[in-house]
C-alpha cells in the first residue's frame, strides 16, 4: 500500500558521465529524477521542475511512466539542463567536466493549487532561493526535507540558512556539514546544524554509512550495504533522499527511512545512471532492508 503523495522540485538533466576509459552521452539525469525513480516504488510522486525543448522523447516517458502529476513541469523553448562530470577510480572524487543551465537558469518554481498541499516535500539539491520560494508556497505546513551541497555553502551562505531554519529535516554529506558547521567531529557538527533550524540532521558518511540526529538528542547510525561492484555513483544521494521521504510518507519511522534510503542507494550506484533503479524489484529492495536493518544502532 501506498503512503501519501510526495512533492519533489530539483534538478532534470541531461548528463554526460566518464568512468575509467568509458562515456556515457545523453543519460537521463538531475536531481529530481532520480529522487522521483526511488520514491516512486512506495509513494505517489508531484513533480516541480523545467526542461528545455530538446528534452527528449525517452525522458518524456520516463516521467510519464513514474510520477502521479507533471502539471508543474514546465517546458521551455531552449536547451535542457546538461552537466557532465569524470569520476576518479576511488568514485568518492569528481571533476565536473560542464554544467550548461539552458533553461534551468531561469527556473522559478510555481506550484498549482495541488501541489501547495502536499503534506511531503523533498526539496533536492538546487539553489536555495529556489527552495525557499517553494516553501513559501506550501500551505498545508507540510513535513520539510531539504538535500544540498558544497556551493551553496560557500556561495550562498546567508540564502542556505534561511531555508534550514523552515525545514524539519537536512540531508547532508559529512564534508558538507564540516564546511557550513566548522565542525570536524560529526556529533559537534549535527548539534550546530539542529541548532540552525532542523529540528532533525540526516549526515550521508559515504562507504561508511549515515547517522541520523535530532532535537530529542536521538542518533541512529546505519552502515551500508555490500555492493559488489560500484558502477555510477551518480545520483545515489538523490536516491536516498526519495526513498527516505518516501518512507516517512508511508508512516515509517526515522529507523526505517534510513534503511529504506540506504537499499535504495546501494542499487542505484550498480548500474549506469538510472538503469539499476529503474530494474530494482520490490523483492530485491526489501532483501536489501532486511540486511540493512542488522546494520542500524540506536
Amino acid at each position: 500500500m501506498k503512503g501519501d503523495s510526495i512533492l519533489i522540485v530539483g534538478s532534470i538533466a541531461i548528463d554526460t558521465i566518464e568512468i575509467g576509459n568509458e562515456r556515457y552521452e545523453n543519460l537521463l539525469g538531475g536531481s529530481t529524477t532520480y529522487a522521483t525513480i526511488a520514491a516512486v516504488k512506495y509513494s505517489d510522486v508531484n513533480v516541480v521542475g523545467i526542461i528545455g525543448s530538446d528534452f527528449p522523447q525517452y525522458g518524456h516517458d520516463i516521467y510519464k511512466k513514474y510520477a502521479a502529476n507533471l502539471i508543474d513541469l514546465k517546458v521551455e523553448q531552449g536547451k535542457t539542463f546538461n552537466w557532465g562530470g569524470r569520476y576518479h577510480d576511488n568514485f568518492d572524487d569528481r571533476d565536473t567536466l560542464f554544467t550548461e543551465l539552458g533553461v534551468f537558469g531561469k527556473f522559478s518554481p510555481k506550484l498549482s493549487a495541488i501541489n501547495k498541499n502536499q503534506q511531503y516535500v523533498f526539496l533536492a539539491n538546487i539553489h536555495p532561493n529556489l527552495q525557499n520560494s517553494v516553501i513559501d508556497q506550501c500551505q498545508a505546513n507540510p513535513t520539510i526535507v531539504v538535500d544540498t551541497m558544497n556551493l551553496w555553502i560557500g556561495t550562498v551562505h546567508n540564502e542556505l540558512q534561511t531555508v534550514l531554519s523552515k525545514s524539519d529535516i537536512l540531508l547532508i554529506n559529512e564534508s558538507e556539514a564540516e564546511m557550513l558547521t566548522e565542525c570536524s567531529n560529526i556529533d559537534d557538527a549535527a548539534k550546530t546544524l539542529i541548532r540552525l533550524g532542523p529540528p532533525t540532521v540526516v549526515i550521508k558518511q559515504g562507504s561508511k554509512g549515515a547517522a541520523l540526529y535530532n532535537n530529542m538528542d536521538e542518533k541512529i547510525t546505519i552502515g551500508v550495504y555490500p555492493v559488489n561492484k560500484v558502477v555510477d555513483p551518480t545520483g545515489a544521494g538523490d536516491t536516498f533522499g526519495g526513498g527516505f521521504i518516501s518512507a516517512l510518507a508511508q508512516g515509517k519511522t526515522y529507523k526505517e527511512a534510513l534503511v529504506l534510503g540506504s537499499a535504495l542507494a546501494s542499487i542505484c550506484v550498480e548500474g549506469v545512471g538510472i538503469d539499476a533503479l529503474e530494474k530494482a524489484t520490490v523483492a530485491e529492495i526489501e532483501n536489501r532492508q532486511n540486511f540493512l536493518r542488522d546494520k542500524v544502532t540506536a
